[in-house]
C-alpha cells in the first residue's frame, strides 16, 4: 500500500516579519520618548559655568562670548565650538572648556599679556596687550615694570607692531623701560624714543629693538645715565659729556 505523504504547513513568515517590524517601531518610539524626557528634564541643562585665569574679560563679557547660559542644553555646544567662539574676544589667546556631566562647564581662559600701559583721552589707565588691543584696568592689574606709551595715535600701525615686538622680549629685557614715544624719520619711520627708570634715553626702532634690547641692557649696567642710539650703529654718550661740550660751546 502506498504511503501517503501529508501535505506540509508553510511557515507563516509575514507574520513573523510584521511582528519584528512592530517591536523596532516600538522600541523607536520608546526610545525618542526617554530623549524627549532627558532633554526637557534639568538633568540636561546646564547648571553652572566657571571660568578662571581671565584678568582683563568680564565674567559677563566670556559668557556673551561663549554664548553658553545658565538653563541652556548641557549638549547643545561642543566644547571646540565654544573654544572657537571665545578666540573671537579681542582679549583671548587661548581657550580650554572642560564639560563635567551633570550640567557642570570649566572654562580656563589665557588672555594676550599686558606689555605697557597708556592713559586714553579721558586719563583713564589702559593696558595695551600683545595683540595691540587696549582694555581698562583697575591698581590691582597693574605690573609696574610695564612701560607707558606716550604721544601714540589710536590707529598709528606702528603702535601695534611695538606691542608685538615687546610680547617676545622678555620681561627682565624690558623691566628698567619707563616710557616708549614715537619718534619717526623718512630713513626709519618705526623710530621710537625710550626712557629708563635708571635715566637714560634710547632712540631706536621698533624694527631692531627686539635685537638691539640686549646691547641696551649692558649699557644700563655698566655706565651712567646717557643717550644711546641703537639704529644702524650702537653709539653711547654720557651725559656728563654732552654738558661738558655745552659749556665748551658757551665759552
Amino acid at each position: 500500500m502506498p504511503k501517503t505523504r501529508l501535505p506540509r504547513l508553510k511557515e507563516d513568515k509575514p507574520v513573523k516579519k510584521m511582528s519584528r517590524k512592530i517591536t523596532v517601531i516600538l522600541l523607536l518610539l520608546f526610545v525618542a520618548l526617554l530623549a524627549v524626557i532627558f532633554f526637557r528634564s534639568s538633568v540636561s541643562r546646564i547648571t553652572e559655568i566657571n571660568f578662571q585665569g581671565n584678568k582683563y574679560a568680564t565674567r559677563e563679557e566670556l559668557l556673551e562670548g561663549s554664548g553658553l547660559v545658565i538653563g541652556g542644553q548641557f549638549f547643545a555646544a561642543s566644547a571646540e565650538s565654544v573654544e572657537a567662539a571665545l578666540k573671537q574676544l579681542r582679549t583671548v589667546q587661548e581657550a580650554t572648556v572642560t564639560k563635567k556631566f551633570p550640567g557642570i562647564v570649566n572654562i580656563t581662559v589665557e588672555e594676550f599679556p599686558a606689555v605697557a600701559y597708556e592713559l586714553d583721552q579721558q586719563g583713564v589707565l589702559e593696558a595695551i596687550l600683545s595683540s595691540g588691543t587696549a582694555v581698562e584696568v583697575n591698581e590691582t592689574g597693574i605690573a609696574v615694570e610695564k612701560p607707558i606709551l606716550t604721544g601714540w595715535k589710536e590707529d598709528d600701525p606702528y603702535k601695534a607692531k611695538l606691542c608685538q615686538a615687546l610680547a617676545v622680549i622678555s620681561n627682565e629685557l624690558t623691566s628698567d623701560i619707563s616710557e616708549i614715544v614715537p619718534s619717526p624719520t623718512l630713513s626709519f619711520p618705526d623710530r621710537i624714543k625710550l626712557y629708563t627708570r635708571s635715566r637714560f634715553e634710547v632712540i631706536t626702532a621698533i624694527s631692531l629693538l627686539k635685537d638691539k634690547v640686549e646691547y641696551l641692557n649692558q649699557v644700563i649696567e655698566t655706565e651712567e645715565p646717557g643717550l644711546i642710539k641703537m639704529l644702524e650703529a650702537d653709539t653711547y654718550v654720557p651725559f656728563a659729556a654732552e654738558n661738558e661740550d655745552n659749556e665748551d660751546i658757551q665759552e
